[in-house]
């Protein structure tokens, strides 16, 4: 894809086009005067980014928010699924889950290169820090999720069990959306610039893997909460994603395009589609609820990896650091600017 072949690129803020200040030549056409050299076109950086990529593998990374999602929100429908009496879809959702935030610390110490590292993030607790949180969220939730499985595998302890079902069923929701709290801390553009909505995409996301592995696992007497979970995820996850493309405007161009507008369209496709077979067939056709569950997993796997190619992108194209910073700064001009006119109108200044 070249610039060309970008059309949001025509909506660069003028200032980026025709250099000036942020007013973006406004004055020198109230004044009369002409620039003495030609306007500046913007390109990049001295030939790189304006900011570092991410250094994170995509299948890593992007793994870790996948399974890290699918653990926590499969807790929460475990424990509601525990309370309910349904015990097959509650077993099948922990041991999901255990597997889940297994693979995800997995692949999370993967990617830092030495399991120290991820040990060495525990000597302290800072409360600004995503990392630091989501690393003591890991640390809890993951003997509380294998301590949910375990009992309810071998039946050992139930009452114990219930308490570790209810503790990662509270923990799971936070396992499951602070990842977007983690990745919209950063400067990518695409990352950031959503930071108000990613967290529902991901909270949306990882209801619909959830509801997709107790349609998959669990028996057809017991998937009428997972149905309905299928169903308001999808929804959820159609919104949020709208949501997502309207706030970042110009840098939407990177969810639309390339690797991650197939990732995204996919998704769409797998959860759209998972959906509709669990609330038509799922409640009287085995291979229907499972083929609807195993759609919804790979559609809410297809928006993480798309989430993160569309970061990536927007991080290696100083484009998109430098236009949403441009037009806000040009905004904030006009914003000034009317102030100005409204302060001399107001004391007669303009009148006189």
């Amino acid at each position: 894809m070249t610039r060309d072949d970008n059309p949001g690129r025509d909506a660069v803020p003028a200032a980026l086009r025709g250099g000036g200040g942020p007013d973006g030549g406004r004055r020198r056409k109230r004044s009369g005067e002409e620039p003495m050299v030609p306007r500046a076109q913007f390109q990049d950086y001295y030939g790189k980014p304006v900011i570092k990529p991410p250094a994170w593998s995509a299948r890593d990374i992007a793994g870790y928010f996948f399974l890290g999602g699918l653990a926590g929100a499969g807790s929460a429908l475990a424990a509601g699924a525990h309370l309910t009496g349904r015990t097959s879809t509650a077993t099948a959702l922990k041991f999901s889950s255990l597997g889940g935030v297994s693979l995800a610390t997995a692949a999370l110490i993967h990617d830092l290169g030495r399991p120290a590292r991820f040990t060495h993030m525990l000597r302290v607790f800072k409360p600004t820090s995503p990392m630091s949180v989501g690393s003591w969220l890991l640390a809890l939730y993951g003997p509380t999720a294998g301590a949910a499985a375990v009992s309810a595998a071998t039946g050992l302890m139930p009452r114990a069990g219930a308490v570790a079902t209810a503790g990662a069923g509270l923990l799971g929701p936070a396992v499951a959306t602070y990842t977007a709290v983690l990745a919209a801390d950063t400067a990518v553009p695409a990352w950031h610039g959503a930071h108000r909505e990613l967290p529902y995409l991901f909270a949306a996301s990882a209801t619909a893997a959830a509801s997709g592995m107790a349609l998959a696992a669990g028996p057809l007497r017991e998937n009428a909460p997972a149905r309905c979970a299928a169903a308001l995820s999808a929804t959820a996850d159609f919104v949020a994603d709208r949501a997502v493309e309207r706030r970042l405007g110009m840098v939407a161009e990177t969810l639309r395009t390339g690797r991650a507008g197939r990732l995204r369209r996919a998704a769409r496709v797998l959860t759209v589609a998972g959906a509709a077979s669990a609330a038509l067939w799922g409640h009287r056709s085995r291979p229907a609820a499972v083929a609807g569950g195993l759609a919804l997993l790979a559609g809410s796997a297809c928006t993480r990896f798309a989430v993160f190619a569309a970061g990536i992108a927007s991080a290696t194209d100083p484009v998109y650091t430098v236009a949403p910073q441009q037009a806000r700064l040009d905004e904030q001009a006009r914003l000034d600017e009317r102030a100005g006119l409204d302060e001399r109108a107001g004391s007669g200044e303009l009148g006189g």
